[in-house]
């Protein structure tokens, strides 16, 4: 489904939603849903703030903000591995996150990557430490079935101002981070103004502090030894 940001805005916001099953696996609610709108129907992957399990670090019912964010980042920077994210407030459960499925095989991710394609993650590290990624698992990878186009889900943990990044993805580790990757951590100025509805002042402030740093650094960092550094499960 290759419309365009504005489309896509006007079928998640605006079509139908009816409930189709629920993903088991995780530990929040979340539902495949389809979206019929002007006679066409899409589906996505829904997930209502009531459906949130606390957690003692990010303040509750934010997880579906979190995700909207990272959207807006990943098209801002000019990654495009988000998928189409947005919120709705009548979903079937209440307000919550609603965003773009995509077909993929389940079975290829980062595990079982060609190692062609764990080279194409740089961009993905990249973009998980500068929202700093409290919880990049191998699964949350993967290429869509019909075009091999990357794509990266599961951003309800991220944004926090201290160092959470909890990833499996340490490979390159060391590495110095291309110029053309820097470059597109010269955030504009518009972000900020973007990001004001999903996260806090604090938040979007460290998210620029960050941008900052990395440019300055200009290396992929290492797996740390002073801390969980790895999400659980990894997969």
């Amino acid at each position: 489904m290759n419309k365009p940001q504005s489309q896509l805005q006007e079928i998640f916001k605006n079509g139908d939603l009816e409930l189709k099953g629920q993903f088991m696996l995780g530990s929040n609610y979340t539902f495949l849903v389809e979206v019929t709108h002007e006679d066409k129907t899409y589906s996505a992957v829904y997930k209502p703030s009531k459906g949130e399990q606390p957690l003692w670090d990010f303040p509750e019912q934010t997880l579906a903000q979190r995700e909207v964010a990272a959207y807006l980042v990943s098209e801002c920077l000019g990654f495009h591995f988000v998928p189409f994210t947005t919120l709705r407030d009548d979903g079937p459960y209440g307000a919550g996150s609603i965003q773009q499925f995509i077909e993929y095989d389940p079975e290829y991710h980062y595990f079982t990557f060609s190692s062609e394609d764990k080279e194409a993650l740089k961009p993905v590290v990249l973009f998980d430490l500068l929202v700093n990624n409290a919880d990049r698992k191998g699964g949350h990878v993967f290429f869509e079935n019909e075009t091999h186009k990357l794509f990266t889900i599961d951003h309800g943990i991220c944004f926090h101002e201290d160092d959470k990044l909890r990833t499996v993805l340490w490979d390159f580790g060391g590495q110095k981070i291309s110029d053309d990757l820097l470059a597109r951590l010269a955030l504009p100025s518009s972000l900020p103004r973007q990001l004001e509805p999903y996260l806090s002042p604090s938040e979007i402030s460290a998210l620029c502090a960050r941008a900052d740093m990395i440019r300055q650094r200009g290396i992929f960092p290492r797996q740390p030894r002073d801390r969980r550094a790895m999400p659980w499960p990894p997969l």
